[in-house]
């Protein structure tokens, strides 16, 4: 591991709005109250990368609570150093694997998930990794409240098509959809937040998928 990696986790260690690994369970069912001190509503971003979607989305709803997640801590720290140097009280990242998502997570403790730019995992023997995978969706039913909403940004077309068999497959009520955001007229201040890796598509002319849904349990 690099130095400038090994000083970004040594740093993350001490800032106090990123929770590490098993410490993140003792919060479970309480986030609102004992980590952020409110009472407010709880947006996850999963496979946050450098968290400029969660601290743009909570730059613009501070009546809300954002937490950011991701396993890379170096990644991970560039979205916390930013929200601390603001002073963004409603920003919060925690570091684990998706996968352990029902360990830190209360039922319904979740109003709303965005999933920005994830690895596509294309390979076919990768489709389990897959956040819009029926068992990611299935954990993502738990933690959400009733009819929670999703969100989903990509450019990948094919992970794309995926997501909207899994959501036609769950009979799950599509909200808004498009195969080119910034051609359309769903594109607004929420949308047009731009990850790092966005940008680098745009750049590319490369066109941007986008979905939203309601999660029901079936």
């Amino acid at each position: 591991m690099g130095k400038d990696k090994l000083r970004k986790f040594a740093e993350i260690a001490t800032f106090e709005n990123v929770v590490e690994m098993d410490a993140g369970k003792a919060y479970k069912g309480k986030w609102a109250k004992e980590f952020f001190k409110n009472d407010k509503p709880i947006v996850l971003e999963l496979a946050c990368g450098k968290g400029e979607y969660t601290v743009n989305l909570a730059k613009l709803f501070p009546e809300r609570n954002f937490i950011g997640i991701d396993y890379k801590g170096n990644r991970i720290w560039r979205g916390a150093k930013t929200a601390l140097e603001e002073g963004i009280s409603n920003v919060g990242f925690l570091r684990i694997q998706i996968e352990t998502l029902l360990e830190h997570f209360a039922e319904a403790e979740v109003a709303e998930i965005w999933i920005t730019f994830p690895d596509p995992q294309p390979q076919d023997s990768r489709e389990k990794k897959r956040l819009t995978n029926p068992k990611f969706l299935e954990r993502y039913k738990h933690v959400l409240v009733p009819g929670g909403i999703m969100h989903l940004k990509t450019d990948n077309d094919g992970f794309y098509a995926y997501t909207l068999e899994q959501i036609a497959l769950q009979e799950l009520p599509k909200l808004k959809e498009t195969t080119d955001l910034y051609h359309s007229d769903l594109v607004d201040e929420v949308l047009s937040i731009k990850t790092y890796y966005e940008k680098k598509y745009l750049a590319h002319d490369k066109n941007i998928n986008y979905v939203q849904w309601k999660l029901t349990k079936g």
